[in-house]
């Protein structure tokens, strides 16, 4: 079981709780985005695991189901829930239940409009987008059993927000001043929601090569706000300032490594506080021999 803020996240028994499970995905697909009802059960539905949310009085509010196939399907959640975290505790289920299995990975068909949530939860969009039952799909790929290599753009942003989506208390960021990809709308958003969250977190900024004109206005913006959350440094010592790589890291053991810094390809490793802690121990090495960002003392940060 998977708790929330007001709801709780269960694997159930396809039989018992079927009506429950399927009272949600007709109100999302049939009524609301008009699929046929006559697609919204399958043969695959007896096989599945299946997830069910339901509120503090046991109203089911969401589903999701994990098809023999290894894919996560049927992802489905009240409106009036939407935005509380329903979403999330259910696709955290369903992975859960993949690596009970044994899997080595899980795919799934995004509707287009919900790439950024599947993003930021460790699915890397692959193929072109395609139709599914008269809507856009998007096929996204979550690896369970080691790294997911990055090699574009789109891969590059859906890491970083990654790694910042699931940070508990810190973030721990080793990148070069003129890195674009905490200036893609999906990181800032992400890295926003992470500062402004209402708990004690910190986000430590190890810049290299610091110059105030080459970071992103907004993240500039946000550290000006936030100088309790922000902590910015840069190297100094003749040898740290040689490292060419870069990594974003947090406190759930998820880290997005890229070995040459000024490139975006690299290793997005989730779950894997083992391989985490190796970037971490060269982060914080550097980190107590640098100084403050001068660059951005005016700020007051």
């Amino acid at each position: 079981m998977i708790p929330g803020v007001g709801f709780r996240v269960e694997t159930v028994d396809y039989a018992v709780q079927r009506d429950q499970l399927h009272g949600v995905r007709h109100a999302v697909f049939v009524d609301e985005q008009r699929v046929p009802a006559e697609l919204e059960i399958d043969a695959l539905d007896p096989l599945s695991v299946h997830v069910l949310a339901v509120d503090a009085d046991g109203n089911a509010i969401g589903a999701g189901r994990l098809t023999p196939d290894q894919r996560i399907g049927r992802m489905a959640v009240h409106a009036q829930w939407r935005g509380r975290g329903v979403g999330d505790a259910l696709l955290r289920a369903l992975v859960a239940e993949a690596k009970l299995l044994g899997w080595d990975e899980v795919t799934l068909h995004a509707q287009l409009h919900a790439r950024h949530f599947y993003a930021r939860n460790g699915f890397l969009a692959e193929g072109v987008p395609f139709e599914e039952a008269g809507i856009g799909h998007q096929t996204m790929r979550r690896r369970l059993d080691g790294a997911m290599r990055i090699e574009n753009p789109d891969q590059a942003s859906a890491a970083t927000a990654t790694v910042i989506h699931h940070a508990r208390r810190y973030l721990r960021l080793q990148l070069r001043g003129n890195d674009g990809l905490l200036a893609q709308p999906p990181v800032l958003a992400a890295l926003r929601r992470f500062a402004t969250a209402r708990h004690d977190k910190s986000v430590q900024l190890l810049v290299h090569e610091a110059d105030l004109p080459a970071l992103p206005e907004a993240l500039v913006a946000l550290a000006q706000r936030l100088p309790s959350v922000f902590q910015l440094r840069e190297p100094v010592d003749p040898v740290d300032c040689q490292v060419v790589s870069t990594a974003i890291s947090n406190d759930n053991g998820d880290c997005y490594f890229r070995p040459m810094g000024a490139r975006i390809e690299g290793e997005l490793w989730l779950d894997a506080p083992a391989r985490t802690r190796v970037q971490e121990e060269l982060f914080q090495r550097i980190w107590q021999r640098s100084r403050p960002c001068s660059a951005l003392r005016v700020l007051g940060i």
